[in-house]
This record gives C-alpha cells, sequence and structure tokens, in this order.
C-alpha cells in the first residue's frame, strides 16, 4: 500500500448526493480479477457512451480535471452495495482522497483499508468548496493526514478526525495484514510466555 502524508492536486467535483458505488464502479465488472487496472472502469457508464466515445459534459473528461487526485463530493458518496471495487477503480485512477460530508460506512472501512483517505467535513464546508470546484476547472486542494487539515481553493483551513489506528496505517503506507506482520516478533515472544507458563 503506497504511503499517504500530503497531498496537493486538482480536485474533482461530483455534485450530487447518494452517488452510489455503482456509478463508481458499473456491477459488471466486479468479475475481473485483481490484477487489472480498475482505474479503467471508473465511472465508465458516466465517462463513456456505448460506442466507446467521451462524454464530454462528464468533469473527468474535461482538460481541467483529468489530473485530478482528489475527489469533492457530496454527502452519502459511496453508498449502496458493499464493492471494494469501487476504492479499487478510484485508486488505480491514482486517486489518493475523497472529500464529503458522509460516506457509505462500508466504502469509508474499505477505502481506509486500500490506501484511499475518506475525509469527512462538514457541508457548510464542502458546499462552498464544490461551487469553488466547478467555477475554477483545475483548482487545487491539499489533505494533510499528519495535520488532519484539508485546505481549500481559497486556501481556508479545515481540520478532519480520523482514528488513530487507521492514520498510522496509512501514513506507514501499511494495511492490517502488513500490521500484522509487523507485530510477529512481539507475537511470538508473547506465544513464548504463554507455553512457558509466565503469560
Amino acid at each position: 500500500m503506497k504511503r499517504f502524508e500530503r497531498v496537493l492536486a486538482v480536485a474533482l467535483p461530483v455534485a450530487q448526493p447518494n452517488f452510489d458505488t455503482d456509478q463508481i464502479l458499473p456491477a459488471r465488472y466486479l468479475q475481473k480479477p485483481r490484477a487489472n487496472d480498475f482505474g479503467a472502469y471508473l465511472f465508465r457508464d458516466l465517462r463513456f457512451r456505448s460506442d466507446g466515445s467521451e462524454v464530454p459534459d462528464f468533469p473527468l473528461n474535461q482538460p481541467a480535471y483529468r489530473d485530478a487526485r482528489i475527489v469533492v463530493a457530496e454527502a452519502n458518496f459511496a453508498c449502496g452495495s458493499s464493492r471494494e471495487h469501487a476504492v479499487w477503480a478510484l485508486g488505480d485512477h491514482g486517486f489518493r482522497a475523497v472529500i464529503a460530508p458522509s460516506f457509505g460506512d462500508i466504502f469509508l472501512s474499505n477505502a481506509l483499508k486500500n490506501g484511499l483517505l475518506p475525509v469527512v467535513l462538514p457541508s457548510d464546508v464542502v458546499a462552498p468548496m464544490l461551487r469553488a470546484l466547478l467555477a475554477q476547472p483545475g483548482s487545487r486542494v491539499a489533505v494533510d493526514l499528519e495535520a488532519q487539515t484539508v485546505t481549500g481553493p481559497d486556501r481556508s483551513v479545515h481540520a478532519f478526525a480520523i482514528d488513530p489506528f487507521s492514520k498510522r496505517c496509512l501514513l506507514q503506507g501499511q494495511d492490517e495484514l502488513d500490521y500484522t506482520l509487523d507485530q510477529l516478533g512481539h507475537i511470538e515472544a508473547f506465544e513464548r510466555r504463554v507455553a512457558a507458563g509466565s503469560a
């Protein structure tokens, strides 16, 4: 998993509440092997017509947003089915963080376990940020995990919360398995003490 420290990047506005995981990654791609580049399937039915040509009005197809690495979305982003593949699609495309007033619960958990930082900010912070991104395509947002802050396109700074374990894993670039393996020496020492009857 890639370490997350600070990202300063173009932000993609998703100005639609209840944007579900099927819109992020259509269900027909769920049988693809993880080795595939799921970024190619991201927002597939919104980004492309049935003949494969781009939908020009979709923000990610517009030149100013093509290099976006942060999503700023409305409330209840990634609701719906519990597909981890939606996180893979965002991550494989290059997105490192998603900012919204709220997320689908399972998406939030999946994101943290796959190196994608979900940032919850109040609606009255996200709404003007979305308006600014739509009014000035190509505007950048900064997300600093160590400081737990987001700097908007207007340079206003907003604090966000994250649980300490998830923060540690993201900063170290570790998933839960990596963390467990990192503790292997302690686990083996504990098992030896148990076997010796001194735990």
